[in-house]
This record gives structure tokens, sequence and C-alpha cells, in this order.
């Protein structure tokens, strides 16, 4: 009987290589791999070929979605060598690590003993990285004189692939001489020693087992006893004693695609490494990876257009080769090529630079399990809600455009904003580039952490549009998330019901909304719900989605705005007529959205608009009116026609005399200004009073004001502004000129007529 214990770094190249022709030549009969052992009914769908790295075993709770961890394999990992020469080779594969229902169960605790792999320098599969008091690799590295471990892990094992592992089990020895483990290492340790000693009992004469290099001391002990595997290991009771009484909870696993941009350690993933991408190269091109990659990095500049030539390629190898040489290397590094390819591919450009790093240096991979795994019934039905509309998940951000008129993207908005209201933002709407309520544009990018999402998810139904329906009802009874189901969130989430087409929970929205409604006598609060029930209400002729009962909720809440209007407007500070002014903006542009009705039989005061402009009409000339809210009034009053220029002229004047102080007078102008600068562009009357307002203050007046002014003229766009300042100098040189005209000496001017027309040639006198 043998026991062969084979430390490995994570998602190490050089140590995947070694280790496929270790097992190659021990030819094991039972293979033991750190991770958790609820996967070992799993291992065999790696011989399934749909299952493609890289993926990630996750482990979690049922009913607390998010107590989850996650161990990720990449094609390069050497434990996904390991399983795959396991299921290759027909030998049992087992997980040797403790247990992911421990682990769970003592994260939930508040122990540092989280479920997650993060063995000191080696870049664990797990989750959480505990801190640790050794980096092995780094004590390794100055040892040989590096002052980089990665540089130096990488010309030691990655760029070699030949390191024997007996020289890996001697230098992690010493460097975990005089180490005492914490915890959570020793509970983990013990549970591998048990695991190792069970394969023994049960007979197995060549055991391999593939774990961190940190751990191979502690599972090989001190040589001698006669040879046989466990001299200088802990005592079985020792181990017992460590592993009595440990929490437990019930613990899932499953296989989920994993990204190469969430193995990279720069995503918040603490057992990652920086650049996947070129891992994956290092792996799968033994043969002259450095020319290889260089001229991958020139096929994706020619994709974007760049002129890069053989020329180039060869150029970057031979400045790549030189570097390494200069720095000692066995081989040139990721820093070499990628220096190579600045300085030759992207003639000292950072921005290709950056573009090969997100292309091939972290990579684009994004993998995939087959339809064999477990999975919670909201994910498969998800899975197949993909191939019918023909929306596959990719790691990086892609742009969809949709035509609502059309049946397939009609189908595809519904299913981005049913996973929206659970909580899935597969899809994040982005501002359309077309024009009409019947385009959407998204910016889709699918993550692995929605998986989990989706395992939470399936509490609510067992397809997309049952759980999405469950889950609004929910939000309408005031749920988790839902904000206590104030009268704005309700609003919004009928919005959300129609863009998901959810027939079956927005009755109950509605009825839960129109409630709500009866109740809340604050005008602001029915100010904020209002736009939304409008947009709602639109889209039952955008999206053929009938919108019963929208209709009286949205005339109902009008109606009460109007009459409650004239409450809110009084005794109102500055900061609350700012905020009462955007609920009035956004009020008026709902009701600009609404029909006017028949076009007979409805009298213009009875319709929508003329409700909503009647209320401003009738407010707009009440005293005490904060100058903020008059002058927006006046302006909205005047674009709509009920005043001409002449009356919001003399409005302008009246709030600007002597009687008013100068601050109110500002907040009027911003207020009336507030919709754009362009009045004053085309109104050289308006323009003149403010002009003429502003020439008059007292200078201490003006410097008091001055803030308010800039304000209000800083929020115009800069051509707006341009503009008046042309209009303004042209005002003063029209007056000024009009004022020299009655100063002109008649004798003096002739004298230089005369000159002028001798200078050019010309004897006539005016």
């Amino acid at each position: 009987m043998s026991v062969s214990v084979l430390g490995i770094r994570h998602h190490g190249p050089g140590s995947a290589r070694s280790l496929r022709d270790e097992l190659e030549r021990l030819k094991p009969d039972i293979v033991l791999i750190e991770g958790p052992p609820e996967a070992d009914a799993l291992a065999g769908l790696a011989a399934d070929p749909d299952l493609r790295p890289p993926v990630a075993l996750l482990a979690h709770v049922p009913g607390e979605p998010a107590r989850a961890a996650f161990w990720p394999f990449a094609e390069f990992s050497p434990e996904w060598q390991a399983i795959r020469h396991a299921v290759r080779t027909g030998v049992p594969v087992r997980f040797c690590d403790l247990p992911a229902a421990h682990g769970l169960a003592l994260d939930r605790d508040g122990s540092p003993d989280g479920p997650a792999d993060g063995d000191p320098g080696e870049g664990g599969p797990g989750a959480v990285a505990p801190a640790v008091p050794v980096d092995p690799i780094a004590a390794l590295a100055r040892a040989a004189g590096y002052d980089d471990p990665e540089r130096w892990w990488e010309d030691a094992v990655e760029h070699r692939g030949d390191t024997p592992f007996e020289v890996i089990a001697e230098a992690m020895a010493a460097v975990r001489d005089g180490h005492v483990p914490d915890a959570r290492e020793a509970r983990r340790e013990a549970y591998m020693r048990r695991t190792i000693r069970r394969a023994v009992k049960e007979g197995f004469e060549r055991i391999a087992v593939v774990c961190g290099a940190w751990h191979v001391p502690a599972l090989t002990g001190v040589p001698g006893g006669g040879g046989a595997w466990g001299a200088g290991l802990p005592p079985v009771k020792a181990d017992d004693a460590l592993l009595r009484g440990l929490p437990k909870v019930k613990a899932e696993i499953t296989w989920v695609p994993w990204t190469y941009g969430r193995l990279a350690s720069w995503s918040g993933y603490g057992a990652g490494v920086t650049s996947p991408g070129w891992y994956h190269h290092l792996f799968a091109s033994a043969d002259r990876p450095v020319e290889r990659w260089l001229a991958a990095a020139a096929g994706v500049l020619r994709d974007e257009g760049l002129p890069v030539s053989s020329a180039h390629v060869i150029e970057a190898v031979r400045l790549a080769g030189s570097l390494a040489v200069l720095r000692g290397r066995p081989l040139a590094g990721l820093a070499e090529v990628t220096e190579a390819a600045r300085a030759v591919l992207c003639e000292g450009d950072d921005l290709p630079v950056e573009l090969i790093r997100r292309r091939m240096a972290v990579g684009e991979r994004l993998g995939h399990v087959p339809d064999s795994t477990p999975m919670v019934p909201l994910q498969r039905h998800l899975r197949e809600e993909q191939r019918r509309l023909r929306l596959k998940p990719e790691a990086l951000d892609r742009e969809l455009d949709l035509d609502l008129r059309k049946p397939l993207d009609l189908d595809r908005s519904g299913l981005l904003h049913r996973l929206r209201l659970l909580g899935v933002d597969w899809g994040v709407p982005a501002r359309s580039r077309g024009k009409g309520t019947f385009r959407e544009s998204w910016t889709l990018a699918w993550r692995p952490e929605f998986d989990v999402d989706l395992i939470g998810a399936g509490a609510w139904g067992t397809t997309v549009p049952a759980a999405a329906s469950a889950r609004a009802r929910d939000l309408a009874d005031g749920g988790p998330g839902s904000g206590r189901g104030s009268l704005a969130d309700l609003t919004g989430l009928v919005e959300r019901c129609l863009l998901a087409d959810l027939p079956d929970a927005l009755p109950y929205v509605l009825d839960a909304l129109a409630a709500r409604a009866a109740l809340d006598n604050d005008v602001t609060h029915l100010m904020a719900a209002l736009p939304a029930m409008v947009r709602a209400r639109r889209y039952g002729d955008v999206r053929g989605t009938p919108a019963e009962g929208l209709t009286a909720i949205v005339d109902a809440l009008l109606t009460r705005i109007c009459v409650g209007l004239g409450a809110a407007v009084t005794g109102l500070d500055d900061d609350a007529a700012r905020d009462l002014l955007r609920h009035i903006d956004e009020v008026h542009a709902a009701v600009a959205l609404l029909d006017d009705g028949p076009a007979g039989g409805v009298s213009g005061d009875e319709t929508p608009r003329g409700r909503w402009t009647a209320a401003l009409r009738g407010l707009s000339g009440r005293s005490g009116l904060h100058g903020l809210i008059e002058g927006r009034l006046t302006r909205i009053l005047l674009d709509a026609g009920d005043l001409d220029d002449a009356e919001a002229g003399r409005r302008m004047a009246l709030s600007m005399s002597a009687g008013h102080p100068p601050a109110r007078a500002a907040a009027w102008i911003e207020g009336f200004l507030s919709g754009g600068g362009l009045l004053l562009v085309h109104d050289a009357r308006l323009l003149g009073l403010v002009d003429g307002w502003l020439a008059g203050l007292a200078p201490e007046t003006f410097v008091d004001v001055l803030p308010l002014l800039r304000r209000t003229f800083g929020a115009f766009a800069a051509p707006e502004r341009r503009s008046i300042g042309s209009r303004v100098r042209a005002l003063g040189t029209r007056e000024t000129a009009a004022a020299a005209a009655d100063e002109i000496d008649e004798a003096r001017a002739a004298a230089a007529v005369r000159t002028v027309l001798a200078l050019l040639g010309r004897t006539e006198t005016p």
C-alpha cells in the first residue's frame, strides 16, 4: 500500500501538467482531492463533454441562498486534471476537505472558519481566504533572492512543468517548521487525514492525494516508522477530538458555470489568479507559448482595425526574449510579453494594451454545465427559456436592442424584466438608441452569482413567470425589499409588472395601490406616484398588455393632486420649495403623456391637461408663493400658451420690483428659467428685463444675489450660455450707440469723415 501526497498550487498550469504526468506514472486506484465531500456524486459529470470549465462547485443551504460557497475549477487547475484522470481511467474520485455542511454552519455561527479554501500562497479554490500568519510562496521567493513571489513561482514551477513533488514537499516542510495551525486549518487537515485513513482501511493499494502544497507536511508526517504512511502524524483520537461536535447544516451542492473574469484576483475572489487567460495559454500551448501568445494578440488588434503585421510579431517575440534574458528568467512571462506588445504591437499606446489584457490575459471564457447537472426547477426553466429565445449567457457585456413590435423581442424583454423582479440582473436597461416607445436597449452580462440568486428565488415558484408573479405580490404586501409598500413603490411595482407581462400579479398590485392611495393624504406622495402610473398606462398600447383599472387610478390621483396642491405650496422654505418644484415638473411631464379624451363632448378644462393647467393658473396669481414656485408656474403657463409674452413680462417686472427682496427675485428667475435658457435667447424683451434688473442692483446686493444666479445659469448648456452672453453684449452695444448718438459733435465728425474718404480715394462729402 502506498499513499502519494501531491502538493499543488491551485489554478497553476505548471502544477496541472506535472500532476497529470505524475498520475499517469503512479496509476492510482483511488484519487482524493481537496474539496467538499458532498461533491463526490458530482465528480462523474466531468466525463460529460458538456461540462466545460471554467466551472465551480456551488454549496448552499436550502432556504438561505446568501450562505453559499464556491470551489472554482479551470482547465489548468490541477484538481480538474485529477478529476479528469480519474473519470477517464475509471477509478474512484473523492473529495477530502472539511464538508461544506460544517463550513457553512461555522460561517453562520460567526466563526472565522469559512467554508472556503485559502491556503497561504496557493490561491485556494474557495470563496473567502482567511488570514494566515505566513505566506509560503513569499518565504521561498525571499530565500531564492526574488522580491516578487509570483515571478519566482512562475520561474520555478509554471515555466518548467517538471518540478518533482518531493522538492515541493521538502520546501513546504521547511516553511511550516514551527507553524501552529489555527482552529480552522487544524480541522480541515484532520478531516483530510481521516479521509485518507478510510481509503487505506477500505483496501486501496495506490492512493493519490491532491491538495494544496501547504498541507503536504500535515498529511505525510515525519519520515520513518518503517516507511508506513502515517508515522509522525497526530493520532486518530486527536483528529476525532478536533472534529467532534462541529455544527452542521443541510447543504446542497451542484456544478455552475464560472468565468475567467471572476477567477481573476482583481474581481474580489480571494483565491484567484491575476491572469487566468495567460495561465490557460501556458497550459494549452506548451510548445512556443510566447510566439503563439503574441500572434494571438496581433489577431485581437487586427479585429479592432489596428494595423499589425507579421514583422511586428517577430520583433515583439525578440524583444520579449531579450527582456527575459536580461532579467534572468527561463522564459518570458506575462510582464515581458505585455511590455513587448506595448512597445511593438501597440506602439506605446496603453489603450490597445488594455484590450489585450481584457480579451487575453483575463479572458472572456464562460463555462457550461450539462442538463444532467442537479438544478432547482427555476434554474432549469431559465435554461429552457434562454434556448427558446436564443439568448446565450456570456461573460462580457454585450448590447441588445429590442423592437417590441416583434414577438421574439417582446418575449425577450419580458424575460429580462421578470428576472430583474427576482433580483437576477442579467440584463440592465440602457438608454435606447432608437426612437419610439417600442424600442428597448439592454446591457447583458452573466455573473456566476446569479445561480445563487436563482436558487434563492426558487422559493417563489418553479418557472420564471410564476416566481416573478409571486415576488410581485409579496412586494405589494410590503415584503422584504418592498420599501414597506409605500405609494411610490407600489406605482413603480405596477410599472414593473406591466414591463414583465405579469397579468396574474397586476390586479393584486393594483388593488394594493388603490387601497394605499385612498389612505395617503400627502400631496407630494401622490405627485411622486403619478408619473410611474402614467407610464404604466401607456404600456397597454405599446406592449399589447391590457391595463384595466389604471385609467381610473390615474384620474383619481390627478384629481386629488389638483385639489390638494394649493395647501402644499404655502409656507415653504427653500429646500421644501425645491423638492416640490421637482414634483411639479414630473407631474407636468406625465400629464403631457395623457390623452385628452375623445375629440368631441369633453371641454378643454375637463381633460387631464386642462384640469392640471387650471390648477396651476389658479395658484400662479396667489400672494405669498415662494419665488421658485411662482416663477416656475409662470414659465409653465407661458410655454402652454396660457400666458402671452406681455403678461409674462409684466409678472417678471413685478417680481423684480423694489418691493421684493433681491433673494426672492433671484429665486423667481431660477424657477422661471429652470426649463432651460433658450427663452432668453429668443425673447429680447424678457432678456432686457433681467438685464435691467441686474444693472440696477446696488453693488452689495449684487454680491448677495450672485451665487443664486450662478446656480441658475450654470445649469444651462454651454451653447445656451454663449448665446445669452452674445445677446447681452449686443443689447449693451445698441444701448451705448443710442446714447452716444445724442452727444455727437457734427463739425468734428464731418472732419473725420472727410479724412476717411480721402484715404479711400473718394472726394465726395456726405
